[in-house]
């Protein structure tokens, strides 16, 4: 299984960012799929994941701003940013679990429930 992300870029404050992935080697319509994002300094955190039947979770920091989406067809899911933040600048990876679902401890996304990874997009929003 392989994902690969793409669509990152330099945008201002305020404007609008759509980042892909492309999962190939299984069909990610019975699975979950999240973005997940590490800014400078900081630790990986959660950002929004689509459970296989649609159901979202996403951090409180990005409600109201951030979207997930899927083309099943496509094998594609996406990550529309809208509003962004300078606080927003990090690296984006998208990840899949092994299961039908987000798996979420305490509040938060949970790391150790992906099982797989693709490699980051930088997203710099400048102020």
């Amino acid at each position: 299984v392989q994902l690969q992300a793409s669509g990152g870029g330099l945008v201002r404050a305020g404007g609008s960012l759509r980042l892909s992935c492309v999962a190939s080697g299984r069909s990610f319509s019975n699975y979950a799929m999240a973005w997940f994002r590490q800014a400078p300094g900081k630790e990986r955190e959660g950002v929004i994941c689509t459970s296989y039947s649609g159901r979202i979770w996403s951090a409180d920091s990005v409600k109201g701003r951030f979207t997930i989406s899927r083309d099943i067809a496509e094998n594609t899911v996406y990550l529309q940013m809208n509003s962004l933040k300078s606080e927003d600048t990090a690296v984006y990876y998208c990840a899949s679990p092994a299961v039908m679902g987000c798996t979420v401890v305490a509040g938060e996304l949970s790391i150790h429930g992906m099982d797989y990874w693709g490699e980051g997009t930088l997203v710099t929003v400048s102020s």
